[in-house]
């Protein structure tokens, strides 16, 4: 519980410093693999933003209920958070989803000004209390990223529409699980959304999972008419965790990995493998793009770093051709749709030789 309070005051602070008073509406993506690893402090930092600690039964190590904090105890208003739930968290943490929704029907039900606390300020208008949602039963993913990979689609619009449509259902209260449209009205309400990440043997470009989540949110906030901030919030240190924007993180990401050299020649000392993980990489920058906007120098760098270097283009090309073309594809897709502007008029004709090299 005290790492959640960590890392919940942390996105308090870097909300505080970015817009000056602390946010209102919040919505966190809970994955049950982080949630094994470290044995819920995603979940408990979701209710230090409501003002609410877990009581723990000392004889068996279990939580048996939670205490709300007074308003003078907590020093800031309460948070109205959503929970957005990953399928296999659904599947295994039943319990722990009827805690929170608890959680949230207690705080709704105090007698608290509507400053101090949102939630309270719902109920008494009458508005759905539902906080956690998820997919169907037996489905997984969010869709996004999947379908601006793999799929047709035209805009970022319909990626928005794509991710809303898998968030479907509504978990906890007096019906466990019930199909619901309602998260559509939390994500127009967000001002911040939160991905948590606890370990740091991965990052949010090894694989298109966090693009699926966070981008897949963007794309859908924008579509609704809202634009909330995205943090990525590492709390692999869990002395210290650390706030950043989504957008910072991938800069940190494509700088220090994907267009770092020795980083690169490790992966190609790999061989076949080792250029199918850059391919992996730039794919998740592309679903960034697509979803939640990716800066054109970040291309840029990455297209300088694989494809304008001779040493590496060639050593890609030897090892695995159709990664090595797969993400000239990629880029050459950024570019046409506009999800990239260069001014280096040489970086379509650079793309076009490596398929061709590749015999794509």
């Amino acid at each position: 519980a005290a790492i959640g309070v960590r890392a919940a005051d942390e996105v308090v602070r870097r909300y505080l410093q970015d817009h000056g008073e602390p946010p209102r509406a919040l919505v966190i993506d809970l994955w049950a693999s982080a949630s094994l690893r470290t044995g819920g402090d995603d979940l408990a930092q979701a209710l230090w933003y409501l003002g609410v600690k877990p009581v723990w039964d000392k004889a068996s190590s279990r939580v048996t209920g939670i205490e709300i904090l007074p308003l003078a105890v907590l020093d800031r208003p309460r948070i109205d958070v959503t929970l957005r739930i990953s399928g296999l968290f659904r599947d295994i943490f039943e319990a722990q989803i009827a805690l929170f929704d608890m959680a949230v029907r207690r705080v709704a039900a105090l007698d608290e000004p509507a400053e101090d606390n949102p939630l309270a300020e719902a109920h008494r208008a009458g508005a759905d209390l539902a906080r956690v949602f998820g997919g169907a039963p037996g489905s997984y993913g969010a869709q996004a990223a999947d379908t601006a990979l793999d799929g047709q689609w035209r805009d970022r619009a319909e990626l928005g529409e794509v991710y809303l449509a898998a968030v479907s259902h509504a978990y906890g209260g007096a019906e466990s699980v019930q199909p619901s449209k309602g998260f559509r009205n939390r994500v127009s309400a967000a001002d911040v959304l939160v991905h948590p990440q606890d370990d740091r043997e991965r990052d949010l470009l090894d694989g298109d999972g966090v693009a699926d989540f966070a981008g897949g949110f963007a794309a859908a906030a924008a579509l609704l008419g809202n634009e909330p901030e995205l943090y990525h919030l590492d709390t692999s240190q869990t002395a210290n965790p650390k706030a950043r924007r989504i957008a910072e993180e991938i800069a940190r990401v494509v700088r220090g990995r994907l267009t770092n050299p020795r980083w690169l020649s490790g992966m190609l000392d790999h061989g076949h493998r080792g250029v199918a993980e850059i391919a992996q990489g730039v794919d998740a920058l592309y679903a960034f793009a697509a979803t939640a906007g990716v800066p054109g120098h970040l291309f840029d760098a990455t297209h300088a770093a694989l494809i304008a270097d001779d040493a590496i283009r060639a050593a890609m090309l030897q090892k695995n051709p159709a990664a090595a073309a797969a993400i000239a594809a990629r880029l050459h897709d950024a570019l046409a749709r506009g999800l990239w502007v260069t001014r280096r008029n040489a970086v379509d004709h650079e793309l076009s030789r490596l398929m061709t090299e590749a015999g794509r």
